[in-house]
């Protein structure tokens, strides 16, 4: 559906001084003419100027109110496009289940697991083609950070907020994040769907295996990809610190990857387990597995980006300025007995 609309609208009040414009304008012009009225009859006195012209500035005037007029519009930023469309697509859906937790922040993949993480998710986006992406988040709880969806520019700019101060209460929750990535994907679709859990596999809270296997049973495989090394790495305080954090006695805290908890989760839900290093993430593999999937039609709703058209409304306003520069007020007096505006006389 093509839509038009004002990037700022809020230029558009601007309008509101063109009636003031013309109210002052008119005032001046009636006022001029009573002065000239008080030296005699107008048609003397136009004899007595002959290069005098009394409509001249009324055109002037018009066309200087013609130009503000498209000035203003084009400052409002006018743009043609189609706002939403409904368009069939064959793909995937893919929910990917992010942890970030604070084990995440260790830097045994380099810059550290979460960064990386994020980066290899948004290349994976890039790659995606009429398949649709959600996002999840967890730590102690899991969130929904993305409904599903085929905005991939929307999905990097979500991607891009996420740090581990996203969930206030700390822990990591996978079998939560795999039940939620469950109810996330779109209601009644008979798509293939996959998830892909993100994580390092230092699982405190919930049966995971289980609710892998529950997610395997509705149809839905669920790949897990491992972030960071057996020998672990201690965890910043904050992203850049050389301070880490301490447990109860004060000794620093070392995260290591359970890869075993990651395997037995990939297994029971049917999908690959990939460990991830500084070299390689992973995701390339799983992909790879998504495309191997089948494919079905999928109605997706597409936000497509308006054209910038301010150039055209700037330059007639800008033209219609010089034109109102060459007009004069008086009559030329070579040109006095021509009057473009009138032909007939």
């Amino acid at each position: 559906m093509d839509q038009f609309r004002f990037d700022h609208p809020e230029f558009l009040y601007l309008f509101a001084l063109i009636p003031i414009l013309v109210v002052l304008y008119w005032v001046s012009h009636v006022i001029k003419k009573k002065a000239l009225q008080k030296f005699g009859e107008m048609n003397i006195i136009s004899h007595l100027m002959p290069y005098a012209s009394f409509t001249r500035p009324v055109y002037k005037f018009s066309i200087l109110i013609l130009a503000l007029s498209f000035i203003i519009i084009g400052v409002a930023g006018p743009q043609f496009g189609s706002k939403l469309q409904k368009i069939k697509r064959k793909g995937v859906e893919v929910i990917i289940a992010l942890d970030v937790s604070n084990s995440m922040m260790a830097q045994d993949i380099q810059p550290n697991r979460l960064e990386r993480a994020k980066r290899a998710i948004s290349k994976m986006v890039d790659k995606l083609n009429n398949d649709k992406v959600g996002l999840i988040v967890f730590a102690g709880e899991a969130y929904t950070q993305l409904p599903i969806t085929t905005d991939y520019a929307s999905a990097k700019l979500f991607l891009s907020s996420i740090s581990t101060d996203i969930v206030p209460i700390q822990g990591t929750a996978i079998g939560s994040a795999i039940t939620l990535a469950t109810r996330s994907f779109t209601p009644d679709s008979e798509a293939s769907k996959a998830i892909i859990v993100i994580t390092d596999g230092e699982n405190h809270e919930d049966d995971a295996v289980t609710a892998a296997n529950m997610a395997k049973e509705m149809g839905i495989a669920v790949h897990t990809i491992a972030m960071g090394s057996p020998e672990g790495a201690p965890i910043p305080v904050r992203a850049g610190s050389s301070d880490f954090r301490r447990d109860d006695e004060g000794n620093i805290v070392i995260s290591k990857l359970d890869q075993q908890m990651v395997e037995e989760i990939a297994t029971a839900g049917g999908g690959k387990a990939v460990i991830a290093n500084n070299t390689t993430t992973g995701l390339n593999v799983l992909f790879k597995e998504i495309n191997k999937m089948d494919k079905t039609e999928l109605e997706a709703r597409v936000y497509t980006a308006y054209d910038e058209k301010f150039q055209i409304f700037l330059a007639i306003g800008l033209l219609l300025l010089f034109i109102e520069f060459l007009v004069l007020e008086r009559k030329n007096r070579h040109l006095k007995d021509i009057n473009l505006f009138n032909p007939s006389k």
